[in-house]
C-alpha cells in the first residue's frame, strides 16, 4: 500500500473513532459563550497556532462570537517572549485581556501540555488562570490530552492509532473538527460565501 493510501486509510479509521459526543458538547459551549456575551480565546502553538488563528476568522465572521488568538498578535507575544519569557507569553496576554468567568479557553494541541516535564508551559500557564477566573476550559487534543484534557469541562480526544503520525493527524482533525463546529446549526450564524444565495463561481 502506498503512503498516499495508507493515510487516507487512517483518516478514515480516525473518523470513525472520535467521538461525536464530545464534539456536540464543544458546540455547545460555543453556543452558551455567545448567549453569555462572553469571548473564546483560542490558543495553540505551531501548527495548531495556524489553526488557531482559522478558528477565530470563522467563528467572528461565520458565528458572531467574540474570538481572538494570543499568536495572532507577533509584536506582542514576542515582546512577552523576549521580556518575561515563553512560559509567561500568554498567561500575561490573557490578564491584560481580563480573561473572565463569562469567557472560554479553547486549547488546539497535540500534547495538551504537561506541567512536570515542561512542555508547552504557556499553556499550561494560561490554563491555570482560567481556572484561576472560574473560565470555561475546552480542547481539541491529541495523545492523551496531558494537562488540557485533565482540567477541560470539555475535551475532543484525537485518538492516536498511529503513534508515527500523532502531529499531523491531530492537527488535521483539529481544522476539520473547527469547520464542523462554525456549521454547526447552534453555532453558525451567517453562511459562508459559497453557501450563500449569489456565492456561485464565475
Amino acid at each position: 500500500m502506498s503512503h498516499t493510501a495508507r493515510y487516507l486509510t487512517e483518516v478514515a479509521e480516525l473518523a470513525a473513532a472520535l467521538d461525536a459526543a464530545a464534539v456536540e458538547a464543544l458546540a455547545q459551549e460555543l453556543r452558551q459563550v455567545r448567549e453569555r456575551q462572553g469571548r473564546v480565546f483560542v490558543l495553540g502553538v505551531g501548527g495548531s497556532a495556524a489553526n488557531a488563528s482559522h478558528l477565530v476568522n470563522d467563528l467572528r465572521k461565520l458565528c458572531d462570537i467574540e474570538a481572538y488568538a494570543p499568536s495572532d498578535n507577533v509584536g506582542e507575544l514576542t515582546a512577552r517572549i523576549n521580556d518575561d519569557g515563553w512560559a509567561k507569553s500568554y498567561v500575561g496576554w490573557l490578564e491584560v485581556s481580563r480573561l473572565a468567568e463569562r469567557d472560554l479557553l479553547l486549547v488546539l494541541s497535540v500534547g495538551g501540555g504537561d506541567a512536570a516535564r515542561g512542555i508547552s508551559p504557556n499553556l499550561v500557564a494560561a490554563l491555570q488562570l482560567g481556572q484561576a477566573r472560574h473560565a470555561r476550559i475546552a480542547g481539541i487534543v491529541g495523545r492523551d490530552g496531558g494537562y488540557t484534557r485533565g482540567v477541560a469541562h470539555v475535551c475532543v480526544l484525537i485518538p492516536s492509532l498511529v503513534p508515527e503520525r500523532v502531529t499531523p493527524h491531530t492537527e488535521a482533525f483539529q481544522a476539520v473538527i473547527a469547520h464542523l463546529l462554525v456549521c454547526h446549526p447552534d453555532v453558525q450564524r451567517s453562511p459562508a460565501k459559497w453557501e450563500s444565495e449569489g456565492g456561485k463561481p464565475a
